[in-house]
């Protein structure tokens, strides 16, 4: 189905609006994928707060520019679905390889991370970084790292001590 000037207009408005918030973003051929499984695609990127669309070239190269995704202008070419992250920077690349790994149809074409193109050999790398959460508790274990090794080392320096001292005199016994 055509769309028509108005319609076209929203859905540039629309993948603007979110490719501004984004934090990266995945552009992948689609080409082949039943609608049962792009529609599995679509649910397991709401549960991973992904925005996932299909749309024309045209109107994505339009909807991007401006925005640190600009970067992907040349490499829109063919069936591709937009995928990007709005939480955790790894969102998209994460599900693109994940899906990729059980369907073969799925492929990589552009990547998209801090106003930069990647290679699509990035993927796995830019899905292997970690959440918000996952970053902020390893964090703290670099943190309480040191504390812990001290707290253990106190220890060990008051069990040597103790160790150490020389057992009380005993009292002289009076007959």
């Amino acid at each position: 189905m055509a769309l028509n000037q108005d319609s076209k207009k929203v859905v540039v408005d629309e993948v603007a609006q979110y490719a501004a918030k984004a934090l990266s973003a995945v552009a992948a051929e689609y080409r082949g994928l039943t609608v049962t499984e792009l529609t599995a695609l679509r649910v397991k990127a709401k549960e991973m707060n992904v925005y996932l669309r299909v749309v024309k070239n045209t109107l994505a190269k339009r909807a991007i520019a401006g925005t640190e995704f600009e970067c992907m202008q040349d490499g829109l070419k063919g069936p591709l679905i937009l995928a990007f992250s709005m939480e955790a920077p790894g969102a998209a690349a994460r599900l693109v390889n994940d899906f990729a790994k059980t369907n073969n149809k799925l492929i990589a074409k552009v990547i998209a991370f801090d106003g930069q193109s990647l290679d699509v050999s990035e993927l796995a790398r830019l899905a292997s970084m970690p959440t918000r959460d996952e970053g902020i508790s390893l964090i703290m274990a670099v943190m309480k790292a040191p504390v812990a090794k001290l707290a253990r080392t106190l220890a060990a320096l008051r069990d040597q001590m103790q160790a150490a001292e020389p057992a009380e005199p005993a009292e002289p016994v009076e007959a």
